[in-house]
């Protein structure tokens, strides 16, 4: 069996670095730093759980169809890793705006930012429903 694969899109700051978990989990990570690249990477190879942040589209943000900046990167998904588990990190005042984007896709996880290491390893253990 190979070794699980891991996304983390870190688009700020607030993006926590869990690499000693993944590590400790036996996970390959790729780090990537903009939905661009994470999706030239979702073409070369199947992420088992991607990780990023969830920036809700406020006004005419993401040409104002997009409710966020992971709508293009979930519909890549669906094409290309459709069995990927997707653990959205968001801050406490945009976390009203998630179901948005649960209306459209399936989210294996949604933890509000800061996330500490427990939170993180109960997302990756969770089985799905």
């Amino acid at each position: 069996m190979s070794e699980a694969v891991v996304f983390s899109i870190v688009e700020s700051p607030l993006h926590p670095d869990f690499s000693d978990l993944y590590r400790q989990r036996g996970m390959k990570q790729v780090v990537l730093t903009s939905m661009r690249k994470a999706i030239a990477e979702l073409k070369k190879q199947a992420p088992d759980f991607v990780v990023a942040e969830f920036f809700y589209g406020y006004g005419n943000n993401y040409a104002g169809v997009n409710v966020s900046n992971l709508d293009v990167f979930m519909y890549s998904l669906q094409k290309y890793a459709p069995h990927a588990k997707m653990i959205v990190l968001v801050e406490k005042h945009e976390r009203q705006y998630v179901e948005k984007l649960e209306a459209l896709f399936e989210l294996h996880a949604v933890l509000q930012l800061p996330v500490n290491k427990t939170q993180m390893q109960q997302a990756l253990e969770a089985q799905q429903d």
